[in-house]
């Protein structure tokens, strides 16, 4: 189990905690909510044909822990597009620094755990060839 820090909670990372976590801002979707859905602002989040957004299944830690990497990353984009049109929106720029920090910290863990992501991860330091590491995901 893994812990990070969030502004609004204590959460012990177990990879379904940004399936979960309602934020207070009631404009807005979490992260992962925003993911699916493409969209991380309810009020101009329209469905297409009253289809459901596809939940994302893990099938294990790793996946489950790079699944909340991609929703806070997605988080932080679309929070970035909003601050461009709106950059005095003080709530804004308070998530997207939280959501920054957790997406910093949840990498940091997962690179720790599982290797580096980037070629620039400061995991390569001790690990430079960890990336070739097998077994491959589509080899399990």
């Amino acid at each position: 189990m893994y812990n990070y820090y969030n502004n609004h909670q204590n959460i012990n990372y177990d990879g379904n905690d940004l399936r979960n976590i309602n934020y207070q801002n009631d404009n807005l979707f979490n992260p992962y909510q925003g993911l699916i859905r493409g969209n991380l602002f309810k009020n101009i989040y329209k469905p297409y044909k009253n289809e459901k957004p596809y939940e994302i299944k893990p099938m294990n830690e790793q996946a489950k822990m790079l699944t909340d990497l991609d929703a806070l990353e997605f988080a932080i984009i679309d929070l970035n597009l909003y601050l461009d049109v709106n950059p005095d929106d003080r709530k804004a720029i308070e998530l997207f620094n939280q959501y920054r920090v957790e997406n910093e910290e949840l990498l940091k863990i997962y690179q720790n755990k599982f290797g580096p992501i980037f070629l620039n991860s400061d995991s390569l330091t001790n690990m430079p060839w960890m990336w070739d590491n097998r077994p491959w995901p589509w080899e399990n």
